[in-house]
């Protein structure tokens, strides 16, 4: 009798215990990063963050490919990438897919990057440079190493742009830990990627700034353009702190070196 019971009992004790073991793992999974807080009580987001992909060479998955250099060789081949659009599809509509394939075709000479403009949003944020968030009450600045871009997020009562510009217009507030921003007033003459995935006039940016723990933040954009693509579409990524002893933005004023090829058919030959 007493052989046949703990027969029973040692199983049943064993079992009950990988169901525990289990109920704390899921529950230790569910459990929500909460970020240090700002003198405001709000997450704080302060510091200086880089992607690390190759979302900006092509925001869908691709394989490597030779760059537009042959002579450069490796050099500035294009790196392969997983994607970051959910589901890495892009919605085009049919007239908007067909320009794209255009865009990728002429890419060097099309790309606004090439060129030194401003970046845009969402792209800005996975550029291969990296972009300090500084952190206020009233507003969150945004600056990038890429061209000196800077965006100011208002975080008050939500403000309607003048007009549309390279960066567009930033209204900001927080759900939670998440710093989500509503950016509206894009002008049509950025880009997505290198790959000539790009948008109009009509784009609509919604970004979700969410820390994940003390150096890494999980950044998503919902991108909603009714001219350029049948529905709403998402990226996400992760971003990561650098936390350099001396890190801090340095001057990247790619103006000079696009001069040459913006300009000099206009310059005096000697």
């Amino acid at each position: 009798m007493r052989s046949w019971f703990s027969e029973l009992l040692i199983p049943g004790a064993v079992l009950i215990g990988v169901f525990l073991l289990a109920a704390i793992s899921v529950a230790g999974q569910a459990t929500t990063y909460r970020a240090p807080r700002t003198g405001d009580g709000k997450p704080n987001l302060n510091g200086i963050w880089q992607a690390l992909n190759s979302a900006d060479w092509d925001l869908q998955g691709h394989a490597a490919a030779q760059g537009p250099v042959a002579a450069l060789g490796a050099v500035f081949s294009v790196p392969p990438g997983l994607g970051v659009v959910e589901g890495d599809e892009i919605p085009y509509l049919p007239a908007a897919a067909a320009k794209k394939k255009e865009n990728q075709a002429n890419w060097v000479k099309l790309d606004p990057e090439v060129k030194c403009y401003l970046p845009g949003v969402p792209r800005a944020a996975y550029l291969p440079y990296p972009f300090q968030i500084v952190q206020g009450s009233q507003n969150i600045m945004i600056t990038y190493e890429y061209a000196n871009a800077v965006r100011v997020v208002n975080m008050g009562a939500p403000t309607k742009a003048p007009g549309d510009s390279w960066m567009g217009w930033s209204n900001g507030h927080w759900e939670g830990e998440t710093l989500v921003i509503d950016v509206t007033s894009l002008n049509d003459e950025t880009w997505f990627d290198r790959a000539g995935n790009f948008h109009s006039d009509a784009l609509h940016v919604v970004e979700r700034y969410t820390p994940r723990s003390a150096d890494t933040l999980n950044y998503e954009a919902t991108i909603e353009d009714p001219k350029t693509f049948s529905r709403p579409w998402k990226i996400s990524m992760p971003l990561y702190r650098h936390v350099e002893k001396n890190a801090r933005l340095l001057e990247y004023k790619c103006v000079e070196f696009a001069e040459e090829l913006l300009y000099g058919p206009l310059s005096k030959k000697p």
